[in-house]
C-alpha cells in the first residue's frame, strides 16, 4: 500500500535511480523509486559491458570515477557477498598511421591525472597473444582498470535503499503531473493519486520525455545504439587474464567475459529510446574489425544484443535542479560512464538534492558540480 506523500520520486530504477535512493533513502527520507519496465535495470544498467576504467571520458567522468574506486573495493558490510571489481587491465594498441593519435592520447590522459604508461608491441603480445603484430606499434596501458560485477552492485544498491525504508514499484509510469504549492500531484498508472515534494529524473534514455510530462523543457537527451557480442576464443583455451583490448582510434573492443570473449564495434548510432536490438551490420563490422586486428576467428557469435548510451552534446552528465521548474532534478546523460561513476555520482546527486556541502571524496577530486548543471542549457535564473 503506497504512502500519499513522499519527500521524494525517483523515477527509473536503473543504477542511477538505485544509487540514488540508497543514499537518499539512508538520510531519513521518504523515497519512492518507480520504473516502467518489470524489472530493475533492464535497458542500459542490465546491457552494460561493466568496466572500471579511469581514463574513460571526459576530465569531470574521470574524476568521478576516481571517486567512486573506494567504495567498489570495499563496499559498506552486507552490502554485497562478494567483491564488486577484480582485475582486468586495458590496452589502447595502435597501428602504423595512428603515430600522433597514440601520443596525443597519454598526453591527454596523463593531463587528467589518469594512471596509464607507453607499452611497446611486444608486451601487448605477450599480455594478448591473439593481436597481429603486422604494424602494431605499441599501446597505452591502464593496468588498474577493472571488471565491475555490474548486478552485484546494482542489487547492493536496492536492497540497501529497500532496508533504509525506501519503495521501489516495477510496471508503472507517471500518467499525469500537477505542481501545486510546495509539491506534484502525481498519477500512476495502477496505483492512483499520491504527491511528492519533489521529482528525480533518472530515466536515462526516456530523461526528455518524462521531463515533458512534468512541464520541463528538454536538455537535448541523444541516445546512442551500441552494439556486444560474446563469442568462443577456440584457439586460445586460456584467456580469463587478458586484458580488455580497445583501439586507439575506439573502432572496436573485447575483453574476456565468463569464459568466454565480449567484443564490439564500438558504435554510436543515434536513435530514439527503445527497447533497442542490434543489428546485424554491427555485429558483422565488430567481427570483421577484430578479426583484422587478430588471429581470433569468430565463426559465430554466442550471444549477440544492445544498449541505449545516452548523451548531451557536450558529453557531460546532467545533474541538478532544473533552473525553471521547481521540485524537478536531473541525473541523466550518463553516456558509457553510469556503472563505473555511480557511487560518486550519487554521492554528489545527493549532497545537491539535500543542500549539503559537497563530499570530502568528492572536493578532493575537484569536482564541480556547475559543469553537470541543467543550468547551461538554459538562460532563465533559477525558480
Amino acid at each position: 500500500m503506497l504512502k500519499q506523500h513522499y519527500d521524494y520520486l525517483i523515477i527509473g530504477a536503473g543504477i542511477a535511480g538505485a544509487s540514488l535512493a540508497y543514499r537518499l533513502a539512508a538520510q531519513q527520507a521518504s523515497v519512492l523509486v518507480i520504473e516502467q519496465e518489470k524489472q530493475a535495470g533492464y535497458h542500459s544498467t542490465g546491457r552494460s559491458a561493466a568496466m572500471f576504467m579511469e581514463s574513460y571520458g571526459t576530465p569531470t567522468i574521470q574524476a568521478l570515477t576516481r571517486a567512486s574506486r573506494a567504495f567498489l573495493e570495499s563496499p559498506p558490510p552486507n552490502f554485497c557477498t562478494h567483491e564488486l571489481i577484480k582485475d582486468r587491465g586495458v590496452l589502447y594498441i595502435a597501428h602504423r598511421g595512428q603515430e600522433t593519435l597514440l601520443e596525443e592520447t597519454l598526453k591527454d590522459l596523463r593531463a587528467c591525472g589518469a594512471s596509464v604508461k607507453r607499452v611497446s608491441s611486444s608486451h601487448v603480445l605477450a599480455k594478448v597473444p591473439c593481436v597481429k603484430a603486422q604494424d602494431l606499434i605499441g599501446a597505452i596501458e591502464e593496468p588498474d582498470a577493472k571488471d565491475i560485477d555490474v548486478d552485484a552492485l546494482h542489487q547492493g544498491f536496492l536492497k540497501g535503499a529497500r532496508q533504509a525504508g525506501a519503495e521501489i514499484l516495477l510496471g508503472t509510469r507517471v500518467t499525469a503531473a500537477r505542481r501545486q504549492g510546495q509539491a506534484w500531484n502525481l498519477s500512476l498508472a495502477g496505483h492512483g493519486d499520491l504527491t511528492v515534494s519533489s521529482v528525480i529524473n533518472t530515466a536515462g534514455a526516456w530523461g526528455d520525455s518524462v521531463a515533458a510530462l512534468f512541464g520541463v523543457q528538454p536538455v537535448g537527451l541523444q541516445p546512442k545504439r551500441r552494439s556486444a557480442f560474446t563469442f568462443k576464443a577456440n584457439a586460445y583455451p586460456d584467456t580469463e587474464h587478458w586484458p580488455a583490448v580497445v583501439d586507439i582510434d575506439n573502432s572496436f573492443y573485447f575483453k574476456p567475459d565468463a569464459g568466454q570473449l565480449l567484443g564490439s564495434p564500438a558504435n554510436e548510432d543515434p536513435v530514439e529510446p527503445h527497447d533497442v536490438v542490434p543489428e546485424e551490420l554491427d555485429i558483422a563490422i565488430g567481427i570483421d574489425r577484430i578479426q583484422s586486428a587478430t588471429t581470433l576467428e569468430i565463426r559465430r557469435p554466442g550471444h549477440v544484443w544492445a544498449g541505449l548510451r545516452s548523451f548531451v552534446p557536450d558529453g557531460e552528465l546532467v545533474m541538478g535542479w532544473d533552473p525553471e521548474q521547481a521540485g524537478f532534478f536531473w541525473l541523466v546523460a550518463q553516456g558509457g560512464y553510469g556503472i563505473q561513476t555511480c557511487v560518486a555520482a550519487s554521492l554528489l546527486a545527493s549532497n545537491l538534492v539535500l543542500g549539503q556541502a559537497l563530499d570530502p571524496s568528492l572536493a578532493a577530486e575537484r569536482i564541480r558540480p556547475e559543469i553537470m548543471s541543467p543550468r547551461r542549457f538554459r538562460s532563465a535564473p533559477v525558480v
